[in-house]
């Protein structure tokens, strides 16, 4: 398993040559879009938000809002650590923060969750490509990830081990005593 640095800076080192590949699918636009959502995939949204870790730490004050996050998920969880759903459930965590803190902010200025829905159907409307190239930067970055941890396969979730575990234990203690040890 790599260390917080070695991750760093496989991102950093990574980013300009995985933006310069997606070049020809929108120019320098898609090439920028590319690479900063590597670098934000890798160094803001990693898969080791589900522990206290650098990333965790970028986030300064607002790490805080991870807090429920890494107590829900069990580090290298299939839901942290799996690909594509990994980076799926990260963002639909930040994007359901952010609508809870538009809701609760809403009465101070802040725009409604309404509006941000509204601008994130815009932006997919008028800019399908480039939103895919940011979804493809993010999720590639959580594969450079994966790779170096030297694992891509996660483990199972906290709640489905306890889900199977019990399911066992149910069955043990059906079975008829006078069956058990019987040949």
């Amino acid at each position: 398993m790599a260390s917080g640095s070695s991750h760093d800076r496989a991102t950093w080192v990574l980013a300009l040559p995985f933006g310069l590949l997606c070049w020809p699918v929108l120019g320098w636009i898609g090439s920028a879009t590319a690479a900063v959502a590597f670098l934000i995939g890798g160094l803001l949204l990693s898969p080791d938000l589900d522990t206290r870790s650098r990333p965790t730490g970028r986030w300064g004050p607002l790490q805080l809002l991870w807090w429920p996050y890494r107590r829900v998920l069990r580090h290298r969880s299939l839901l942290s650590h799996g690909p594509f759903i990994g980076t799926l459930g990260r963002l639909a965590y930040g994007g359901g923060l952010a609508m809870v803190l538009a809701w609760l902010l809403a009465p101070w200025g802040a725009p409604p969750p309404s509006d941000l829905l509204l601008h994130a159907h815009q932006l997919w409307r008028q800019h399908p490509s480039l939103v895919l190239l940011a979804l493809t930067g993010l999720e590639t970055s959580a594969w450079l990830h994966l790779i170096q941890d030297g694992d891509p396969v996660a483990k199972t979730p906290r709640l489905l081990r306890v889900l199977t575990r019990r399911s066992r234990r149910r069955r043990r203690r059906r079975r008829p005593s006078n069956q058990v040890g019987r040949r």
